[in-house]
């Protein structure tokens, strides 16, 4: 890039750019009624909507944050995107990771600055994205991606976001294609953190405890319940982690037009639960919780690994049926003394 140009240090590997809009680089349009458009900017095409066209041109060179009117008289906001927005409106092969899961996953997972994290399922590289800028260019992201499709749409996002001129990409970032569960062990690589984005993660929980320095993080990102209940005991059956923690975010928006304040008629409300766990050091475990299960909670119909402590299913009916008999009888015995 020209030094000239008042841009982001290209060390920082920000996939921010100050300065005048220029080709190449992606804007996003905002219309009246909040309608949002993200495209490159190519010299000599245009940009078409329902309210006529705009030419790529009358763009180019100009600093964002202005208004512009279409041919049909359209008027349009023109910014770059914000990481967040972006996510959201880039080519797809898998579902995204939503910003708000991303900034609780960077949060609550404490991405840091130097770290190095491994992610398994990168999906269309939304929480990629947000990996790579908390740790910075010194740091590390070895994401594990099992499908070649997913992997290649992911590699043009991350590169379109973060890359150089010359389509370098993120000095950061590794992408295995593979399945976690076998080749992060066969690497003998050592990190700070691991993010599981996919259908079984419990699958993956031994190679992460392998490869997690004591003190790391694991954290899960799942869709259903039965996802959460199945990754959660897994992790206590497992005993080399802390208790997990589950938990999810909701967002809402909220309506403010002078006395008119209220909550906003769109949310985003579940997208996925997250869980996160510290690994212990080795050969150590974590004291048994005090609390004792719900009534119930680990039945007969419950059919998924049990904690240390928890009978199992036999026993608790055997448990059952010696409490029902003393029931018996106690009434019995109060029926025949009446």
């Amino acid at each position: 890039m020209p030094d000239a140009l008042p841009d982001v240090s290209r060390d920082a590997w920000s996939g921010v750019h100050r300065g005048p809009l220029r080709e190449g680089e992606w804007v996003r349009l905002t219309d009246q009624k909040g309608r949002r458009h993200n495209f490159e900017l190519v010299p000599g095409k245009r940009f078409f909507s329902n309210r006529g066209h705009l030419e790529h041109d009358e763009l180019i060179g100009r600093e964002e944050g202005f208004t512009v009117t279409s041919s049909a008289g359209g008027e349009y906001l023109v910014f770059r995107p914000l990481l967040s927005e972006f996510v959201v409106s880039m080519p797809r092969g898998a579902a995204v990771v939503y910003p708000k899961d991303a900034a609780q996953i960077v949060a609550m997972a404490d991405i840091f600055p130097g770290a190095h994290v491994v992610e398994a399922g990168v999906g269309s590289g939304a929480l990629t994205c947000s990996l790579l800028r908390a740790v910075g260019p010194f740091g590390k992201v070895s994401s594990y991606e099992r499908r070649e499709e997913f992997a290649e749409v992911a590699r043009k996002n991350v590169t379109q976001f973060f890359g150089a001129p010359d389509g370098q990409t993120h000095p950061a970032w590794q992408l295995i294609l593979g399945d976690l569960a076998e080749a992060l062990p066969a690497s003998g690589e050592r990190c700070d953190r691991i993010i599981l984005d996919m259908l079984a993660p419990w699958e993956c929980l031994d190679a992460a405890a392998d490869a997690l320095v004591p003190g790391g993080i694991v954290c899960a990102y799942v869709a259903t319940t039965t996802q959460l209940s199945r990754f959660v005991e897994t992790v206590r059956l497992h005993g080399g982690f802390t208790e997990p923690q589950p938990w999810e975010s909701l967002v809402r928006d909220w309506h403010v037009e002078g006395l008119a304040v209220r909550p906003g008629h769109k949310m985003i409300g579940h997208t996925a639960f997250l869980v996160t766990a510290r690994r212990m050091a080795p050969g150590q475990r974590p004291p048994l919780k005090r609390r004792r299960p719900a009534p119930g909670a680990y039945g007969p119909d419950y059919l998924g690994p049990r904690p240390p402590g928890v009978p199992a299913e036999d026993a608790i009916e055997d448990l059952a049926a010696d409490t029902t008999a003393d029931t018996t009888a106690d009434v019995t015995g109060d029926v025949t003394e009446t």
